[in-house]
Formats: structure tokens, sequence, C-alpha cells
């Protein structure tokens, strides 16, 4: 018997590292998943594929989540096929480097789509059917970039702290229905990296890590396990840092 049997959990950017981790994660536990990718529908299967094989139910989606549409149309369908969504992990995003005196009104309004306004649309897409049924977990993934800063990430900087301030938000508003909202902020962790050009060539690494390498996806994706399941049952509105120690707050 897994801990989320019977559930269903919908994981956005779930094509690759941190995102398949924590599906995966959430199938070993009994998690019937939703994998949603922006784009790449061959990626999103195969991660689905990998799910089923844990003995679960999984259904592969391409969605833009900057795109509101995009994420009524995925629900939607989750809903169709499952009936419910009890689990929302938000972690779809984009993290372009650009000088903020470069930065064009279409930079900031791509980040905050996909990080911020993403987020948003996601929860209130599924908030009512979690209301209904008493019973939801949402967990938002940030960033230490919005805690500690960096040049030419501003904007991302930005969006990224907006979802901590929406968890609070929904935390407290939708605490009376049995849902639970947290944060999760990982540190520099070991992943492909979709647009290296983003990182100056000075890509992630374990420099100024107290424990002394990389976070692992599969670290985060037990931590998102954690607060989904009773055994986070009195964790909410919070940011979880997974940083390997790393103190800049």
């Amino acid at each position: 018997m897994g801990k989320l049997d019977g559930k269903v959990a919908l994981v956005t950017g779930s094509g690759r590292n941190i995102g398949r981790a924590t599906v995966l994660k959430l199938a070993a536990d009994g998690a019937h998943v939703v994998v949603n990718a922006r784009s790449n529908q061959a990626e999103a299967d195969a991660v689905a594929g990998e799910a089923r094989a844990r003995g679960v139910k999984a259904l592969s989606v391409v969605a833009d989540v900057a795109k509101r549409d995009d994420i009524e149309r995925m629900v939607a369908r989750a809903m169709s096929e499952f009936g419910r969504i009890d689990i929302l992990i938000s972690n779809a995003a984009i993290r372009p480097h650009k000088p903020f005196t470069e930065l064009k009104g279409e930079d900031w309004e791509a980040v905050r789509g996909v990080v911020l306004d993403g987020g948003i649309h996601c929860a209130r897409a599924v908030i009512e059917s979690m209301v209904a049924n008493r019973y939801g977990r949402i967990v938002f993934l940030t960033g230490e970039g919005a805690f500690v800063g960096g040049k030419g990430r501003a904007h991302v900087s930005a969006a990224k702290m907006g979802l901590v301030g929406l968890a609070r938000g929904l935390a407290s508003e939708f605490a009376e229905h049995n849902i639970r909202v947290n944060v999760v902020s990982p540190g520099s962790i070991d992943t492909s990296r979709a647009n290296p050009e983003w990182y100056h060539g000075r890509p992630p690494s374990a420099a100024g890590i107290p424990l002394g390498r990389q976070g692992h996806v599969d670290e985060i994706a037990a931590t998102c396990l954690f607060l989904v399941t009773d055994d986070g049952g009195f964790v909410t509105g919070q940011t979880i840092h997974v940083n390997g120690g790393a103190a800049y707050y």
C-alpha cells in the first residue's frame, strides 16, 4: 500500500529533470499521474510509460502553462480521465538571463507567464475540485534566485518570489477545506539544462554549498512527496529550502 494510493497528481513541466523525478516518486507511492510537457509529446509519453511501469495510470498532455486555455484543456482531460485532481505540483519554469536595463516588456511577460501566471492559473483550474472533495495538496517550485538574487535574473526572481506569496495566501484561504499549499525552493541541482547559454558559461555548481555537492532531482522529488502525504500533515504556507545548507535568508 502506497501513501498516495488512489490519489491523482498533476505535475507541470514533468518531461525531464525535477518534474520527471517527482512524477515517478509519486507514482511509486500509488498516485495516478498527469505528465505535462510544453511541446515534446514523446518526452511526456516516455515519462508516462515509466509511471505505468510502477503500477499506476498515467496521462501525458502537451500544454503551455503560459496559456490559460492550454491549462484548462489539460485539466479538463485529466478530470475526464480520472474524475479528480488531488495534487498539483507546479514545476514548469523558464530562467532566461538578461541585464535589467535591457529587459523589454515581452521578456517580463514571458517569464511571468510561465512561472507566476502558470502557477496561479493551474491552481485556479484545480482548486474547485479539491474543495468539493475536501482534499488538496499544492506545491509550487521556486528557486534560490528568488532569495539570493543574481545578475541578469531580476525578472525571474520577482516571478518566483510571487509564488511564495501565492502559496501563503492560498494556504490561509483554503486550510478549512483540507487543502495544504507549500513551496519547495531547490538550491543547485544537477540537471540537464535546456538553455545552457542562459548561464553565460557558469552553470550551477557545488561552489559555496556546505555539503560539498549539488543536489539530486530525487531529493527534490522526495521533499514534494513529504509535503503531499500525511507525513507533512501539519505543514502549510511554508517554503522548504533544499539547498545543501546554503544560508541566504
